[in-house]
């Protein structure tokens, strides 16, 4: 008599399992589990590309902007700091600029430590 014995798997489904092994048995399961990885992969690369198309592409787009308009500032721009300072610029170098913040008073700032460059001309016009 053929012995046939039963293997639990640990979700608690049984298949019948015999004692003798079949030709095919080794390929369906490499094929089987190529398959398997291949379902695994396909949703870690979805949720990739959302990740780069919410967060990281937008985010280099805002550093583009910010780095172009630092670039942009000139003598007698007004600006105003990361810290909330308003200030005019009086003197642009490498990697700073001193910004008058009231009347005699100069503070030599970071460049990265812009955060916004205001519009004077416009409010003087819209003022006339």
């Amino acid at each position: 008599m053929a012995e046939s014995t039963t293997a639990v798997s640990p979700c608690g489904s049984s298949a019948p399992s015999t004692s003798g092994g079949g030709a095919g048995t080794g390929a369906e399961g490499a094929a089987a589990q190529q398959g398997g990885l291949m379902g695994m992969l396909f949703p870690l690369a979805i949720f990739v590309l959302i990740f780069y198309f919410f967060i990281i592409r937008p985010q280099r787009k805002k550093d583009k902007q910010h780095n172009n308009m630092i670039a942009g500032i000139n003598r007698g721009d007004q600006i105003v700091t990361i810290g909330g300072f308003f200030g005019t610029v009086r003197e642009v170098r490498d990697d700073s600029f001193m910004v008058e913040l009231a009347e005699g008073v100069r503070v030599r700032i970071l460049k990265s430590a812009v955060s916004t460059k205001t519009n004077t001309t416009e409010k003087q016009g819209a003022a006339s």
